[in-house]
């Protein structure tokens, strides 16, 4: 691959990290900003990792992997959160001028991908524990899951 094509698809990816994480993190509900209790996200955890032990037929191993990734999930996700105080002023602050300011996109990127790359590793290897895991018969079940859902959140079926 050549190597403006490679740093351009490197750039956009650095762009949509930035602005997904950004826009992740600005949700707000109808009644304002939520955020969700430590007891409110364990509960929720709780919740999904019986609901998915009971849809994949989990022993208590695989639910103690799956609880395992859930938690990695949770740090890389409290690491991007802490990254970026108020992401809505951030971003209006980058268009605030007359310019687009790049420099500041440029650092609110790295330290998107930083907070990333610095979970990456934990989220991996919790994935690929949980999903080597599982018998054949359940790894079947959960790409039929994911194809299935594709675009939708949760367990549907």
């Amino acid at each position: 691959m050549k190597k403006w094509i490679k740093r351009t698809l490197i750039g956009l990816l650095g762009a949509g990290v930035l602005f997904g994480g950004l826009a992740a993190c600005s949700h707000r509900t109808h009644q304002g900003n939520w955020q969700m209790t430590e007891a409110d996200a364990a509960k929720l955890r709780e919740r999904i990792v019986e609901k998915a032990g009971k849809e994949l037929s989990l022993d208590d191993a695989q639910k103690a992997k799956l609880g395992a990734l859930a938690d990695a999930i949770k740090a890389q996700r409290t690491s991007l959160v802490a990254s970026h105080a108020d992401p809505r002023t951030e971003l209006q602050a980058l268009m605030a001028g007359p310019q687009f300011d790049r420099g500041k996109a440029q650092l609110l990127v790295d330290g998107v991908t930083g907070a990333v790359r610095d979970k990456a590793p934990a989220v991996v290897a919790a994935m690929g524990d949980f999903y080597d895991s599982l018998k054949p018969e359940q790894q079947q079940k959960l790409r039929d899951f994911m194809a299935r859902s594709h675009g939708h959140h949760g367990w549907r079926g």
